[in-house]
């Protein structure tokens, strides 16, 4: 694959021959290309959970009451396990074995599925969809895993490829797919479709799953209670008080106790590694500059996505009465320029231009961010903004454009023995940003004390605030060293 030169980051797989494991990689093996389409499409199952029940979550409400306050929980309580579950989703993979786990944890998130559809109340559906997330956190970590164990070379190139577009379109899909099925009340099902549609993908995926490539890691490491323990209390403390708009001193608090938690875990890691055991992240990732950089990029990059989508769903639905078709619709254009624009930045410009396509998509993002405010500035009061579908297919292009590299890229210097680590810890901050970006963005629109049009440009001013952030994060992942020697976030 050929890249530009001069300050441009090229983007590479890693060590080429090798597998997963280290091991010499066959790139022949006869299935991969039907297992990597049961890979991807149980990826994007278990994202578009992550928001398919957002315009969905006020029918929620009405069919089984329950307090106002439970309505962010139908996605939270889900996002949030899936995120705080993944560093250890990914370490079973390295035990049991990563076909074995990602097939249990489909099964499960099939079968958890059909019981969420049957909730009788909000309470029930609140813990089974926390459920729901531990299964996809089982799932989600196997993926990179499996696909380095069957492709090599160019190959592996574009395979990777492909998972940054899945995870970006799967994540805006999620609100149109879901107040399409919501809307369409298919066999007088409602929200309930919406879980539903798990079941007939989980069985594709498990019928081709049989032909995934046995993958572990060549040495079984053990599971880390008290790592894993102090991860989950750490990202916790950080992130609940957000998500559960919990004001004050109190919050405070508890982000504080958080930071201090994370701090005592890397320590743990650290001293696990030092002393010859299997650290739950492989302390190697963070000693350089490149993948932290992606840690915060992916992080800040998808809190901005999730925070849009819920300003344009709270807005229609709460601040104009729109039905849940409408908001799906809205978010439609979104997910058409994604489309579009991963297409051509995996097929044409990253093989040319390298991670500069990333930035490109940051700024495209900002150009859409910013006719969003405007179309609702134009606007007349309490009216639908005309333009905003337009916008957001401008952000969808950048959306697109910033995925297949960013992925790509943030996993080039990454040895093959670390692979799990960072898969799982990729996965769980892209989760977190996106609770992050729900909670903050949408925490800014509800607290508006104007009319439903000015909160909305006030959230996506903040929305704005968090893209300039990342614009500066990527900046610095993608950076060269002054040595000219590029930084693969080892020492």
């Amino acid at each position: 694959m050929s890249h530009s030169t001069g300050q441009d980051t090229p983007i590479g797989t890693g060590s080429k021959g090798e597998d997963e494991g280290g091991r010499p990689a066959r790139s022949a093996y006869r299935w991969r290309w039907p297992a990597l389409a049961a890979v991807l499409v149980a990826e994007a199952m278990n994202l578009l959970d992550t928001t398919i029940v957002q315009v969905a979550g006020p029918v929620i409400h009405t069919d089984l009451g329950g307090a106002d306050a439970a309505v962010p929980w139908f996605s939270a309580s889900y996002t949030l396990v899936f995120a705080l579950g993944l560093l250890t989703g990914a370490r079973l993979g390295d035990i049991a074995g990563r076909r074995r786990v990602f097939r249990i944890g489909v099964a499960a998130f099939a079968a958890l599925s059909l019981v969420c559809a049957l909730a009788p109340n909000t309470e029930v559906l609140i813990g089974l969809r926390a459920l729901q997330g531990g299964a996809a956190a089982l799932v989600i970590p196997q993926t990179f895993g499996l696909i380095r164990a069957m492709f090599d070379g160019d190959e592996l190139s574009r395979a990777l490829g492909t998972i940054g577009p899945v995870m970006g379109l799967s994540a805006v899909l999620g609100p149109v797919l879901g107040g399409v099925l919501t809307h369409a009340d298919l066999f007088g099902t409602s929200w309930r479709a919406c879980l539903l549609v798990n079941l007939p993908l989980a069985g594709v995926v498990l019928f081709v799953a049989r032909r995934l490539r046995e993958d572990r890691a060549p040495v079984r490491p053990r599971l880390d209670p008290v790592g894993t323990l102090l991860a989950m209390a750490g990202i916790a403390l950080v992130v609940c008080p957000a998500t559960t708009g919990t004001p004050g001193p109190a919050g405070w608090t508890a982000v504080s106790l958080g930071a201090a938690v994370l701090v005592l875990f890397v320590a743990h890691q650290r001293r696990a590694a030092r002393r010859g055991r299997a650290p739950l992240i492989e302390p190697a990732l963070l000693r350089g500059r490149a993948f932290p950089a992606a840690l915060a990029t992916s992080t800040l990059f998808f809190a901005v996505m999730n925070g849009v989508m819920i300003t344009v769903v709270l807005h229609l639905e709460l601040g104009l009465h729109r039905g849940p078709l409408t908001a799906g619709l809205t978010l439609l254009p979104w997910s058409a320029g994604l489309a579009v624009a991963s297409w051509a930045a995996g097929a044409y410009l990253v093989p040319r231009y390298g991670t500069r396509v990333m930035h490109a998509g940051v700024a495209t993002v900002a150009v859409g961010l910013a006719g969003a405010v405007l179309a609702y500035r134009s606007a007349p009061l309490d009216t639908y903004p005309a333009a905003l579908p337009f916008a957001l297919a401008v952000a969808g292009l950048g959306t697109g454009l910033f995925t297949p590299p960013f992925f790509t890229a943030a996993l080039s210097g990454v040895g093959a023995q670390e692979t799990g680590s960072a898969a799982g810890l990729l996965n769980a901050v892209q989760q977190l940003g996106g609770t992050l970006g729900v909670a903050v963005v949408g925490g800014v629109y509800l607290a508006g004390d104007g009319t439903p049009r000015g909160a909305a440009q006030a959230a996506l001013g903040t929305a704005g605030a968090v893209l300039a952030a990342t614009a500066v994060a990527a900046a610095t992942m993608t950076a060269r060293p002054r040595n000219g020697v590029r930084d693969r976030g080892r020492a």
